[in-house]
Parts: structure tokens; sequence; C-alpha cells
């Protein structure tokens, strides 16, 4: 069984003195009287896409609270608006109409250059297809997102690097290449590269679409064990199986959701 090592996380990837008591705060006050501010709010967030055959609304006022520690699943058919939101809510696409907030932060106000800055110290992405650099070893493509935000440091961003790929039992590979390993592991890589720069919020678009069943096991344990210890983890799947197994399932069709 996989598994997600305790000092790691306490020593590398999460910073408890810094952010353990506001999240654990965050989660208890779910059950008192003070209101939970969420991580992540959206409001009225819309998306029209202009095709020959007209405009096409791919999602329809849309609003959604993220809050600290959880891991919420969104589920819903091809076409549903699941990829849209997701591009929306990481500042990937642009907004028709709408808000997307991250704590107190104006995401649609954002230009280029400061969405950039943003996604580099407060998100970590996971896709479906990995998107790992196929000339580049396993160290070295979790070592890039330390790399483009300006934080490389020769010594301790290799060693970050490598307790990450420890992480996710794959340190005795860091010196491969993606096409030596299998998806599995590349996936698991991807998690790696993710979580690379201690982000609060790690957004997963169909983790396991290409995985087979045991192996996709694999990657929502790593995910659970990542939120035990603090991470935010917001993905979209079509598996059912998986979305019950979450903090908070929401269904989305047409461009709407159906629950909150």
């Amino acid at each position: 069984m996989y598994h997600v090592d305790k000092y790691i996380l306490a020593g590398f990837i999460y910073d408890f003195k810094e952010q353990s008591t506001l999240d654990k705060d965050s989660l208890s006050a779910k059950n008192s009287s003070q209101p939970l501010q969420p991580l992540i709010r959206t409001r009225g967030l819309t998306k029209i896409y202009q095709t020959t055959a007209g405009d096409f609304p791919a999602l329809k006022s849309v609003d959604l609270d993220v809050y600290a520690g959880e891991l919420l699943t969104v589920i819903g058919k091809s076409g549903a608006g699941k990829t849209t939101l997701i591009n929306l809510i990481t500042g990937v696409d642009h907004i028709t109409s709408g808000e997307v907030w991250f704590r107190d932060t104006a995401i649609h106000s954002m230009n280029e250059e400061q969405l950039t800055t943003w996604r580099g110290h407060n998100l970590g992405m996971i896709y479906q297809s990995f998107y790992l650099m196929p000339g580049l070893n396993l160290i070295n493509n979790v070592l890039l997102p330390i790399d483009f935000s300006g934080n490389f440091r020769s010594g301790p961003s290799k060693e970050r690097a490598l307790e990450l790929l420890r992480m996710v039992e794959l340190e005795e590979h860091a010196y491969k290449y993606p096409s030596e390993i299998s998806g599995g592991q590349q996936q698991r890589v991807a998690i790696a590269r993710a979580l690379a720069n201690d982000p609060p919020l790690i957004v997963a678009d169909e983790p396991t679409g290409r995985l087979d069943s045991a192996t996709a096991e694999v990657i929502f344990n790593i995910f659970e064990n990542l939120v035990k210890f603090g991470k935010t983890i917001f993905m979209v799947t079509h598996d059912t199986n998986f979305a019950n197994r979450s903090t908070r399932t929401l269904k989305i069709a047409d461009g709407q959701i159906l629950n909150s």
C-alpha cells in the first residue's frame, strides 16, 4: 500500500507552523457558530464560447465555495462544464462574467503576468495526460515549478524534489525518463511536481482517467493522505466510486452545479 510519509508532509510539503493552525481552525468552524471562509469562491461564474453555430454557454452563473482541507470532487458527463470550471478557477481561461476569488485575491481581475505568479505560489495542477517533459528525467520534471517560480536553489531544491519522489515511492527512479516508467508512475511524478512549491490548493482534472482501477486507487489514496495533512484538493472525475469517498461531491450538468 502506498502511503504519504508524515515526516515529509510536515517538513517539506506542508508548513505546520504557518498554515496548519489556519486550516484546522477552518475545518473546526464547520461545527461552530463562526462563519467558514472559503479558500476558493466563485459568484455568477459564466463562460460563453462563440462558435459558428452561435454562442455556447459552457458555464451558467455558477456559485461555488471550496473550503480549506476539503477533497472536493465535481462529477458530470463529458461536455457538462467540468474542465471549463477548472480553467476559469485557475485563470487558464478568461471568464465571460462573474467573479473568482482565492481568499481575498480577485483572480478575475488579474492580468496574465499576475496570474502566472499567483499560480506558481498557490496552485498545483494534475492532468489526465500527465504532461511530463519527455526530455527531462523525473527529478528535473519535479523541479520545473520551483525553477519557473524563481525559487530554485541547487542543493535545497534537489533535496526537496527527491523527498517528493520518495513520498510517492519513486525516489529510486529519480534519474529515469518518463518513457521508462509506467503511466501510473508518471501520474505519481505529476503529483510530486504539483506539490513542488507547497501550494495550498491542488487542482486535478480527471487524474485517474487513463489509469487502471488498481493504479487509480493508489492515486486516490495519496490524495486522501494529502488532505489529512492539510492540503485542499479540487478534482473533477467520471469515477463515482472515488467521488463518493470525497469530503464533498458536486454534480454539474449543462454548465450548472446541481447541488452545493
